[in-house]
């Protein structure tokens, strides 16, 4: 069990509950981006005192303390990974849902162009475009 989730909800009032620490144990732990559906049946393996609401509270009480990401990747679910799996973009297309993870330095120069035109601070450490890949796009010979 990572310690900075137990102090970032401790200095914020929260107990680490044993729901609490089996939730931040299979996000942690998780390799890709996971919904709380899939978290939810993991769980289901190990106990069944604890229900898939208690799953939505807890991720986002972790999204709201900055202890883990929220994103839409365009196919109807909500996926969640812990802020150890670094900023990066999603690249997601539209035609076969593949989801390709970029550097999101490209994108770090437009949120002070952002703030300075709109006055509006962007968090783009976590975000997602939509598009086609190069096997999707129309334009460009298929790679087979």
């Amino acid at each position: 069990m990572n310690e900075s989730y137990e102090s970032k909800l401790r200095s914020h009032g929260y107990r680490m509950t044993p729901q609490r620490e089996m939730i931040i144990e299979i996000l942690s732990q998780s390799e890709q981006h996971i919904t709380a559906e899939e978290i939810y049946g993991t769980l289901q393996t190990r106990t069944r005192s604890l229900n898939i609401a208690t799953v939505y509270r807890t991720l986002d009480l972790l999204v709201g303390l900055g202890l883990a990401f929220r994103n839409d990747l365009g196919c109807g679910k909500v996926f969640y990974a812990p802020k150890l799996h670094g900023p990066h973009i999603h690249l997601v297309c539209r035609r076969c849902g593949r989801v390709i993870d970029a550097d999101s330095d490209l994108i770090a120069p437009l949120g002070p162009q952002i703030l300075e035109k709109y006055g509006f601070t962007t968090d783009l450490k976590h975000v997602s475009f939509y598009g086609e890949c190069q096997e999707c796009d129309s334009g460009r010979p298929n790679s087979e």
